[in-house]
């Protein structure tokens, strides 16, 4: 236990520096989102590009990782979505916007510090391969679900084009596409360049962690606090089960299985309300979902980082 203790709780202290710094004003809500900024604007997607830049594509994109963990996503989506509309009788706009609160969760905010911690450093790349295709998969299954809903009556034609819009606006993919166009081009960046962007990539984390601790002393428990609970149990449990048993089905190596499920089993993103939010459904919920969950994922990954061999 003291060892789990270990690998989390660094984690989340700087999450705890980041709301307690918040909370006493030592810094100011204006400062705590240029930090947010500048790490999901040029940092996150700099790490990113640096990752799929060096990804080995043939060794370490393995289908069976990526159906692992996004049958569970998808799975996720879809309880958070049901469970929306037929057991607690939120309209469909806000089934969709709390079926992405089980879909997207936080791969890595908190999913590369923890396995970081956890397994170290050389075993990020399965995490990196699973990010690689984290926000278009997720982007474009709940922005394709909720133009369908917002668009009845209206050109299926047109849908394509908003789909991929709202998606290759997300700086987080074009940092992933960057890194691929290179990787599959067979150029070579200078050291001098590397430097660089290594250099802005180990910013990423720490001062993301930090402001997401910002970010979420704003928030306060508000909302369906059933439909709250609904989120986080298909976040926290409903996604790491299934990837843990498709993985193990699929005989995924301890590396990868390790990698999906810790990953499965974070709690919802930032990126959930920035969805609410966008669409302007369920953004209490979702915004608690991110607050409650994140506290809870102590618990989670304890429970999965205990289990996994």
């Amino acid at each position: 236990m003291g060892d789990l203790v270990g690998v989390i709780l660094p984690v989340f202290l700087v999450i705890g520096f980041g709301y307690g710094s918040a909370r006493t004003r030592l810094i100011d809500a204006a400062s705590i989102d240029a930090l947010m900024r500048f790490t999901q604007t040029f940092a996150i997607p700099v790490l990113l590009f640096a990752a799929m830049a060096r990804l080995d594509l043939d060794t370490e994109f393995d289908p069976r990782l990526l159906a692992s963990f996004y049958l569970g996503a998808a799975a996720g989506f879809a309880t958070g979505l049901l469970g929306a509309r037929y057991i607690f009788g939120r309209d469909w706009e806000d089934a969709v916007a709390i079926g992405f609160c089980g879909l997207f969760s936080n791969s890595i905010l908190l999913g590369l510090p923890i396995s970081e911690r956890a397994f170290g450093t050389e075993a990020l790349h399965y995490n990196f391969a699973i990010i690689s295709i984290h926000a278009p998969f997720c982007y474009g299954l709940g922005v394709t679900a909720m133009e369908i809903i917002r668009s009845r009556g209206t050109a299926p034609s047109s849908l394509p084009r908003r789909v991929l819009g709202a998606m290759f606006r997300n700086a987080l993919v074009i940092g992933l596409t960057a890194g691929l166009a290179l990787n599959l081009s067979g150029l070579t960046l200078s050291p001098v360049i590397w430097e660089g962007v290594d250099l802005m990539a180990r910013a990423a984390l720490p001062t993301a962690l930090f402001a997401l601790g910002g970010i979420l002393m704003r928030y306060r428990p508000e909302g369906d606090l059933r439909v709250i609970g609904w989120i986080c149990a298909t976040s926290l449990l409903v996604h790491p089960a299934i990837a843990f048993g498709t993985g193990t089905l699929l005989g995924l190596s301890t590396e990868a299985l390790r990698a999906t499920v810790v990953t499965a089993a974070m709690a919802p993103g930032i990126n959930t309300y920035i969805f609410a939010n966008l669409y302007g459904r369920a953004r209490r919920v979702a915004a608690s979902g991110v607050l409650i969950g994140t506290a809870l994922s102590i618990f989670s990954v304890s429970f999965w980082l205990a289990v996994l061999p």
